[in-house]
């Protein structure tokens, strides 16, 4: 199970992720959320890591997915607080260094 707040700061739009991102509604659930932010004409998120516990292949795919997406709309999509485990299966999928990743959310929101 995944649960999502959604906050803003300036022009970006903040998703606050608690829980599992994985195949069987997690990761479907991030692709819904950013996906209608996007038709709304947000074009600028910040995915917070903070709560969640693991991510599977599913879930990386997602993210991949969503970074092109977002990318095609003239936006960014970044990461922050990344616990170690979502770092490894990241790390190990070889997709880390495609995605912008903050150790905090102060940092991500003010870097360009």
């Amino acid at each position: 199970m995944l649960n999502i707040t959604r906050r803003k700061a300036e022009e970006t739009i903040i998703l606050d992720l608690e829980g599992n991102v994985i195949l069987g509604g997690g990761s479907r659930k991030i692709g819904e959320e950013v996906r209608q932010l996007i038709q709304a004409g947000t074009s600028n998120f910040l995915l917070n890591f903070r709560n969640v516990k693991y991510i599977d292949s599913s879930g990386v795919g997602e993210l991949f997915s969503l970074l092109e997406l977002v990318r095609k709309n003239d936006g960014n999509l970044k990461l922050t607080n990344l616990p170690t485990k979502v770092k490894e299966v990241l790390t190990l999928s070889g997709f880390m260094p495609m995605f912008d990743v903050y150790e905090d959310e102060t940092a991500a929101i003010e870097a360009e």
